[in-house]
């Protein structure tokens, strides 16, 4: 067989991309306080700021939108959607919402108290903002290979089981429950082995704590169990990820990953125990138990993209193509999370930029640059996304600077990798010439979305 892996898909539809000198990026990029995120999309060339319902729908998806209910109340589609949420966990109850920070939101709201501790391999950025703004410490637990970007290893996103056992015996009064991110965005999208959810099950179990799992690319991380774990390589995907979910007692999604749509969540549980709970704060907060926040269309496409994501072909390819662009940023030599993972690269910013300081916010800088050189826009994932401001005016900073570069699915082809490539490299060679940053204005909470910058 040939050794290119070919997208597994025909491109019908087509949107331009508005190209952008450097002179117009650079006013550009100033107007918008030095933050990508406060960028129109039309300025934007190459948008892998994430891949968070930014992907392209099949023509089934643009189908099943067609016979969407809009019923207010026991819409048909909800119906659909919930026997194949059912069938794909083996939960028995589904509850919708309209992205993924809703149903963090949801959830939380019913089960958390203020001085609770919620421990996980790596909190994302809405999953820590939406417990510490409750006053819920999210503590990180994530194995110490994770937090090595140069380190390879199948699985960097399994938990430390033993921390977190220690954390159980000493802080098990304050623990509602045990949470696990699969793929670890925090830490490079890397996945978490079988045994290791297994092993982690059974551990809460033991303590008898739920075990809830972030699941918003449950597919990818099946994808690299059956390449990487011993006993799975000829095992089906959607078996695979039976198994994961089996182990859990509840979970959380935005569906916006591998869901395959661009708008939509969801919540399922295994036992009715906090059920009441979870609907009566639904309704306060998304809206009746039967669309949740979303539309009729939305849970039909759901419906459809939910198992188009479990597609072998497709996965195979998208995790290629992640790796695709790691081996170019290798022979440009430019370090990154390593091994690449499932949905992005992960540029490890202290190999591009060894001599800023963590002050100056080198990920963020390095996000800037990108935007300058080519017009390409990353996410920082570093000391701006997760540091904070003290009240005496002190910064906490993260371990690792990362620049991610999610990729939307279905939607860029191999010469926007190529593209990408050569602009990353041409920012290395630049390097000396970046600039950094301090921040001028910021919110209390998740201050990446919208806080504002100056050059140092």
């Amino acid at each position: 067989m040939p050794k290119t892996l070919i997208e597994p898909f025909r491109i019908k539809s087509v949107e331009p991309i508005r190209m952008t000198t450097r002179a117009e990026r650079e006013q550009l990029l100033q107007a918008a306080h030095l933050n990508v995120f406060k960028l129109r999309a039309d300025d934007v060339l190459i948008d892998w700021l994430t891949d968070s319902g930014t992907g392209a729908m099949s023509s089934r998806q643009w189908g099943a939108i067609m016979e969407g209910d809009e019923s207010y109340a026991g819409a048909r589609s909800y119906y659909r959607l919930e026997k194949v949420i059912q069938d794909i966990t083996g939960m028995a109850h589904f509850i919708p919402t309209h992205q993924g920070r809703a149903a963090e939101k949801v959830l939380f709201t019913a089960v958390c108290k203020k001085g609770d501790l919620v421990p996980n391999n790596c909190h994302f950025d809405t999953t820590r903002g939406n417990l510490e703004y409750m006053g819920v410490e999210a503590l990180d637990c994530v194995e110490a290979v994770g937090l090595q970007p140069a380190t390879i290893a199948p699985f960097k996103g399994n938990i430390d089981l033993a921390r977190v056992e220690e954390v159980l015996q000493k802080e098990g009064a304050r623990i509602p429950f045990g949470m696990l991110t699969v793929t670890n965005n925090t830490g490079g999208g890397q996945p978490v082995s079988m045994a290791n959810i297994r092993a982690y099950a059974a551990l809460l179990k033991k303590y008898g704590k739920p075990f809830i799992m972030d699941v918003c690319r449950f597919a990818e991380n099946a994808m690299f169990i059956k390449m990487r774990e011993s006993g799975y390589e000829n095992t089906p995907i959607p078996d695979i990820v039976r198994e994961m979910f089996s182990y859990a007692d509840g979970a959380t999604m935005s569906a916006k990953k591998d869901g395959m749509v661009n708008i939509g969540g969801f919540i399922v549980l295994r036992s009715d125990e906090w059920l009441d709970e979870v609907r009566s704060d639904l309704i306060m907060m998304e809206g009746f138990p039967t669309y949740g926040g979303m539309a009729g269309r939305d849970l039909e496409a759901l419906a459809v993209g939910l198992q188009e994501g479990m597609d072998e072909d497709y996965l195979r390819y998208r995790l290629r193509t992640a790796e695709y662009l790691g081996e170019k940023l290798d022979e440009a030599g430019v370090g990154f999370v390593r091994p690449t993972g499932g949905h992005a690269v992960y540029i490890d910013a202290k190999t591009v930029l060894p001599d800023m300081p963590v002050a100056h916010y080198p990920a963020w800088a390095l996000c800037n640059a990108l935007y300058l050189e080519g017009g390409i826009r990353g996410v920082e994932i570093g000391s701006v996304m997760f540091g904070k401001r003290l009240q005496d005016g002190t910064e906490t900073y993260h371990s690792m600077e990362l620049v991610r570069l999610a990729f939307p699915r279905r939607m860029y082809t191999q010469s926007h990798f190529d593209y990408a490539a050569e602009v990353i490299a041409e920012v290395k060679e630049q390097a000396a010439s970046i600039r950094g940053v301090k921040i001028t204005k910021q919110p209390k909470f998740l201050r990446h979305f919208t806080a504002e910058f100056d050059w140092v």
